[in-house]
């Protein structure tokens, strides 16, 4: 009876002092899952690119030099910083020059770099072109030379691929509007000014088969 009762004490002190530790335990165990999430999710972010450069193969196809930079700016959103410029005169004088620039702020729906993403951009170009048009249809635009500049804004959708560590390629279109304003000249080598004039623009504003290097 007395070893009963010895017994009964011993379980209900273990059991007070167990459910205690249980309590403490289960404490320590939030606390450090919870922590251990948010190195998790530091690690990851860490990992995460942050900064790209990146040249599209279509413009370069075209002759046109072109390189981008592109940096995370929140979690899921990104900004790209393309220049595209082609300075060449072709023979019999034609010529597509232009100087464009197009910055775009990017949302991606999982994370920056990888999958589909939405952007908005905005462009400013330089364009000197003439002669390129077919010599034997009269009144074709670029059986003159135009001269001039423009401006605008257009939405887009890409999706970005990984290929290897530290590459990836992105496909992406975009459309919008633009504002022209240009000088005409009878020729492509007259000096004199034909006619100057304005125009709307609405339609593709990009297009792009691109390749990434994450350097960062």
């Amino acid at each position: 009876m007395v070893i009963k009762k010895i017994t009964s004490s011993l379980v209900m002190i273990i059991l007070r002092k167990s459910k205690k530790s249980v309590v403490v335990l289960l404490v320590l165990f939030s606390f450090l899952q919870g922590h251990a999430q948010r190195e998790v999710r530091t690690i990851m972010e860490d990992r995460s690119p942050v900064f790209t450069i990146n040249s599209n193969l279509l413009y370069d196809v075209t002759t046109s030099m072109n390189i981008g930079m592109e940096f995370k700016v929140a979690k899921r959103l990104t900004l790209k910083l393309p220049v595209t410029y082609n300075p060449w005169t072709f023979a019999d004088n034609k010529k597509f020059k232009f100087l464009l620039v197009q910055p775009e702020l990017r949302w991606w729906l999982c994370e920056p770099f990888a999958g589909h993403f939405f952007g908005l951009h905005g462009h400013y170009a330089l364009f000197n072109v003439g002669g390129i048009g077919p010599e034997n249809i009269t009144g074709n635009i670029f059986n003159h030379r135009y001269e001039g500049d423009l401006y605008g804004a257009g939405i887009s959708y890409g999706y970005q691929f990984y290929l290897a560590p530290r590459w990836n390629l992105e496909l992406n279109i975009g459309a919008g509007w633009a504002h022209i304003t240009y000088d005409r000249y009878p020729c492509e080598k007259c000096a004199s000014v034909e006619l100057s004039g304005t125009k709307d623009y609405f339609g593709p504003t990009q297009a792009g088969i691109t390749l990434i290097y994450i350097i960062k």
